[in-house]
């Protein structure tokens, strides 16, 4: 998910040391705060404490090992690492065995040091975010209407969405498969001035000849049986919206933008026409202009509807919104399952920040879902066979944490080995073996 904030208290008594540890660790990125004493480390400390303990063992007064029992007392979660000198190993391994962390035998070296803090950090994060979604699944959020995500794009999106929702006029939304249209244009209506009346979804991929009528106009009583509404009828004075416009053959496109354009309508069985109030939005998978040119897209519905037209991007596009994306569908999936929210591993971790998501929203909701259900992270993406094995896991764990390195690494090969701590032949081999290439992940002029 998120970067975990590598956040240190240290705690030490020797003036002198605790400036140097200071020093070396903010060199190394972490933010520090540091205290002489084991009391005033315990001062402002809380459950929601988003950084890690490290702590030496021989102080005068409180020492390192009473402030662990305190610490665990205060949250059994939070990582301690002590810093021990010989003679104090036994009573860290007992301090290890009732909770602690990890403990480290002075001197200790930069890099050992700097490593066991990163995965103490690592592991508060995973800590603090599976208390934060436990938290939001107890709360009962409305997650499904709303349109999430902080990027620069899902900002103007929302934006896009609330001004277009007041105007009242008819849209069309563009986007690959998956991408959230259908969202999109429910927020429209949720917003607009018909958000009282109904939203009614036409699927157009599943309309033929012989269902368009049943479906559009409703059904002829036969019988006893009442008169069905057609989707036309139901959608009066609220908003329609045609899901895959550009799936329907030519003819039956003709035929609906002649309904939509009559303003009026003749349901079967009756004997004088009836209002029609419509807002209409429809969606297509891809570019509508691309569409109409090679003649999936009828030139007069286009231009009937296009008078806004509203392009969503891929998931690719917006990649920080992936870890907000997954708690909200993790969240709305545990909620309709009636299952508690399951923690969030290293595994899922890699997943969401080296998979390419090429099924866009639909995808990262069903790794969502699978996940929610306990299933392997690992076989709930498309085209993953069953009884995946433990090296095939290991792979794509790796594969997962070289493509996230690059990611931040803007592409640049030798920034992210050095971020990973490996060699530079390592480093290439694994590049060829993963089929990874630097050059993918540089933002393009």
């Amino acid at each position: 998910m998120s970067d975990p904030i590598r956040l240190v208290r240290l705690v030490d008594d020797d003036p002198d040391l605790l400036a140097a540890q200071v020093q070396s660790l903010k060199l190394a990125g972490f933010a520090v705060d540091p205290f002489a004493s084991a009391v005033d480390a315990l001062a402002g400390l809380g459950p929601d404490y988003p950084g890690v303990i490290l702590s030496d063992v021989r102080m005068p007064g409180m020492d390192g090992f009473a402030l662990f029992e305190h610490l665990q007392a205060l949250d059994p979660e939070l990582p301690v690492i002590l810093l021990t000198g010989h003679a104090d190993v036994a009573m860290a391994v007992a301090a290890l065995k009732r909770g602690a962390y990890d403990f480290l035998s002075k001197p200790v070296g930069a890099d050992t040091l700097v490593a066991a803090l990163n995965r103490a950090c690592h592991s508060r994060a995973l800590v603090i975010e599976n208390r934060a979604l436990r938290q939001q699944q107890h709360e009962g959020l409305a997650r499904e209407t709303r349109l999430v995500g902080q990027s620069a794009v899902m900002q103007h999106l929302r934006e896009t969405v609330e001004r277009l929702a007041g105007t009242g006029g008819d849209l069309l939304i563009s986007g690959p498969q998956g991408s959230g249209k259908e969202t999109v244009a429910r927020a429209i209506h949720r917003q607009g001035p018909r958000r009282a009346r109904a939203f009614v979804q036409l699927p157009c991929a599943a309309l033929d000849e012989a269902r368009f009528d049943a479906e559009v106009l409703g059904l002829e009583p036969g019988g006893r049986q009442a008169r069905s509404p057609g989707r036309l009828e139901r959608a009066h004075r609220g908003t329609l919206y045609l899901d895959g416009v550009d799936s329907l053959s030519p003819a039956l496109q003709a035929r609906l933008l002649a309904l939509i354009e009559a303003g009026e309508l003749w349901p079967p069985g009756a004997s004088a026409p009836r209002p029609l109030d419509l807002r209409v939005i429809a969606s297509t998978e891809g570019d509508a202009q691309r569409l109409m040119r090679e003649g999936r897209l009828r030139s007069d519905l286009y231009f009937r509807l296009s008078g806004v037209v509203l392009t969503l991007p891929p998931l690719s596009a917006r990649r920080e919104d992936i870890p907000e994306l997954f708690r909200h569908f993790l969240l709305s999936a545990c909620d309709r399952l009636g299952v508690a929210v399951p923690p969030l591993t290293p595994l899922v971790r890699a997943r969401l920040s080296g998979h390419d998501w090429p099924g866009n929203l639909r995808e990262l909701r069903q790794f969502a879902e699978s996940h929610a259900l306990g299933l392997s992270p690992f076989e709930a993406g498309a085209g993953e066979g069953p009884g995946r094995g433990l090296s095939d896991l290991m792979a794509e764990y790796e594969s997962a944490l070289i493509r996230e390195a690059l990611r931040r690494a803007e592409g640049n090969a030798t920034r992210a080995m050095e971020s990973l701590r490996l060699p530079r032949k390592t480093f290439y081999d694994k590049l060829t073996r993963h089929g990874i290439r630097p050059a993918d992940f540089r933002a393009s002029d």
